[in-house]
């Protein structure tokens, strides 16, 4: 009976962990090597597998470290199936999504409300949970007005009280349901809109994607409108438009560091040649930031990382595995003891900032070449290697010299080795492994590299279920204890 219980705890925490690496790097969109249809079907799949097997755990993955969309899929799963749930767990989960979506982009939340609606989940606990969210908000008129149509749907859903006269809900409401029946609006914005119909001076005062719409209706110059609208763009807004405006005042260090390696990468290469100090500076700057507390305290780190065709992405990731990876380099670069770095690009490249998806993966031979000690002969104390996992030049070579190293040459595991994959593997459910022995995560930003080396310890199969689940609810309860923070939550807010 023993033996049973414990293999039935291992396979529980080894689906726990396939889960969290889907949850992690998949999004339901096309990849290199697969279609979105795969990819979607895939995560169908998965997401009814544990939340029908393992309930309280499909909750808890909340707490982690999972992207946007499969957060919003979590929420949605556990609200339209509360039925199967017991009063206990309820309370529980209502907590977890409640402190979920006070981390969402507002966008997503309303996103997902719509489908809440069209599912027709309309229990008392459903409709607690919308209200005391929209109470929240920080600006419901702003919200109004930037996600008109997703704030109706949510208001019409919840029946949300506006009532008569001049408070604030109430012009809100007018808004939303009686359009034109006020000649002006209290709030600044609702009346900028109204105004934007006819005054071309009141565009500029409108968030930026709402602005947009109002400039093409009176034909305002491109380059006009983005000067006029700079002051009220977001920090991402900004990026995007930098080119065009030139802004002086766009902090690229200030940029999420995964963000701002998309955007160095899809600069020509004579523009980052240009900006080489610059943009290396940002870069390292907002390493260190996302480094925080972990600066300096790997010890002597190698790590091998893809560049090879398939790191190109796809038309709607594009680029992204690269990205993935060079963010990973100056990261690893800040985590790493002061000059005991080394990073291997697996072209061959030495020059991270020019680097390009091209060419095939010559994984084997660049974790051969990470595994020899660095200056003063000194081994890595940590071998990082960020890829797909399709390793083809030759195939399965990495997998073999990781396994004859830790076998004949480092049983007492002196350097530790990690494979963190940026790309989900719709044919096989997880993120694809270079081989048994080695921990293997998904990632999605680089920034959450030092709490995925965590999880991917589980994965070695050097620690038990029960380590899985303590660690699972060490980080259920930071995650309930922790206050969300507006700038995590608001990505339509202006910086």
């Amino acid at each position: 009976m023993r033996t049973s219980e414990n293999s039935a705890d291992l396979v529980a925490a080894e689906d726990v962990l396939l889960f969290a690496n889907a949850a992690i790097t998949a999004t339901g969109q096309r990849e290199f090597r697969s279609g979105a249809l795969d990819q979607q079907l895939s995560l169908d799949f998965l997401h009814t597998y544990v939340r029908v097997n393992y309930r309280r755990l499909y909750a808890a993955s909340l707490a982690l470290d999972i992207n946007d969309h499969n957060a919003a899929r979590i929420v949605l799963g556990l609200l339209e199936t509360a039925g199967e749930a017991s009063a206990e767990e309820r309370r529980t989960e209502g907590r977890l999504i409640a402190a979920r979506l006070a981390r969402l982009p507002p966008q997503r939340v309303y996103r997902l409300f719509g489908e809440v609606r069209r599912a027709g989940i309309n229990n008392r606990r459903t409709r607690a949970i919308m209200r005391d969210w929209l109470a929240a908000r920080p600006d419901l008129g702003h919200d109004a007005v930037k996600y008109r149509s997703g704030v109706k749907t949510a208001a019409r859903h919840v029946h949300l009280r506006c009532p008569q006269g001049a408070e604030p809900l109430a012009e809100v409401g007018a808004f939303l349901f009686r359009p034109g029946k006020l000649p002006r609006y209290e709030h600044p914005l609702l009346d900028a809109w109204r105004r934007a119909h006819y005054e071309q001076g009141a565009v500029a005062e409108l968030p930026f994607t709402v602005a947009e719409g109002f400039a093409a209706r009176h034909g305002m110059k491109r380059e006009v409108f983005l000067k006029r609208a700079a002051p009220r763009m977001t920090r991402l807004e900004r990026l995007r438009t930098h080119a065009v405006t030139q802004r002086p005042d766009v902090d690229l260090a200030a940029m999420p560091l995964t963000r701002l390696a998309l955007y160095v990468l899809a600069l020509p290469f004579e523009q980052r040649a240009a900006r080489r100090t610059e943009l290396t500076g940002a870069l390292r700057t907002a390493a260190r930031r996302a480094a925080g507390k972990h600066a300096g305290s790997w010890g002597r780190v190698h790590a091998v990382l893809d560049d090879s065709f398939s790191s190109s992405g796809s038309g709607q990731k594009r680029r992204r595995p690269l990205a993935v990876a060079l963010a990973c380099h100056h990261l690893l670069e800040v985590l790493a003891a002061p000059g005991a770095y080394r990073g291997l690009w697996t072209s061959g490249r030495g020059d991270a900032l020019l680097v390009r998806p091209w060419g095939p993966t010559p994984l084997g031979m660049r974790v051969l070449d990470a595994l020899e000690p660095g200056p003063g002969g000194a081994e890595p104390d940590r071998l990082v290697i960020v890829s797909d996992g399709w390793d083809n030049a030759p195939a399965g070579l990495a997998g073999e010299v990781l396994r004859v190293w830790r076998a004949r040459l480092d049983p007492g595991r002196r350097t530790a080795v990690v494979h963190v994959n940026p790309v989900y593997d719709a044919d096989g459910f997880d993120v694809r492994r270079l081989a048994a022995g080695v921990p293997t995560a998904g990632i999605r930003d680089a920034e959450d590299l030092p709490a995925l080396v965590e999880i991917a310890r589980f994965a070695e199969g050097r620690t038990g279920a029960a380590e899985l689940h303590a660690y699972l609810d060490r980080r259920v309860a930071l995650f309930l204890g922790e206050k969300a923070t507006e700038n995590e939550t608001e990505k339509g807010a202006v910086a």
